[in-house]
């Protein structure tokens, strides 16, 4: 009896470097872009690294992990009586933040665009997530990230790179008004406690 020997999966490829772009088409292609700009953007820097988490059929990455390593912050002190008369409710700080990008079946198309959502639990544990006013802090939606892509060619590497601007509290939308805040109750925080004592920037 001749046995034959059981084929082993193929690995999928390290690096974008691995695959020729010239044969791939439409959907495919944009995935192997995007590999290529975040890679690139992200190469050499202390402060933000990546891994795709998901793969296609052809080992393309359809969702990644993205680690800031950059202090920000990442709730109050009193939450529990936030907004509350006569209550501080000074910033705690976190050195780092785990944030994942999925991307949809129908992506690059404009109505199946991108999902930044900041992880709350890693590892079987709780751990820090973002209090920004673009960012959901409260409820079944935390860590949800709103971001104002200016068109659908925008790269996800630009998206990574204006969430950092957001934790360094370099942008933010806290007044209640077009496109809104992702969190009302942080936006308030912001307006009526950080800006005025200068918690933000900082």
């Amino acid at each position: 009896m001749i046995f034959k020997k059981k084929e082993q999966p193929e690995a999928p490829p390290a690096s974008w470097r691995d695959i020729d772009p010239d044969r791939l088409g439409g959907r495919a292609r944009r995935l192997w872009h995007e590999w290529r700009q975040i890679d690139l953007a992200l190469a050499g820097k202390a402060t933000m690294a990546y891994e795709p988490c998901r793969r296609d059929a052809r080992g393309l990455p359809v969702a990644y992990e993205v680690v800031y390593r950059l202090r920000s912050i990442r709730g109050v002190e009193n939450v529990e009586s936030l907004d509350a008369p006569g209550v501080e409710n000074p910033p705690l700080f976190a050195d780092e933040f785990r944030m994942r990008i999925d991307l949809p079946e129908g992506y690059p198309c404009v109505d199946a665009p991108p999902e930044f959502r900041f992880l709350t639990t890693w590892r079987g544990r709780a751990i820090a997530h973002p209090w920004h006013p673009n960012i959901r802090y409260f409820g079944e939606f935390a860590g949800r990230v709103c971001l104002n892509f200016p068109d659908t060619y925008a790269s996800l590497a630009w998206a990574v790179d204006r969430v950092a601007r957001y934790l360094r509290y370099e942008l933010y939308h806290a007044i209640h008004e077009p496109p809104y805040p992702e969190d009302p109750r942080v936006a308030r925080w912001v307006v009526r406690q950080a800006e005025p004592r200068g918690w933000v920037p900082f």
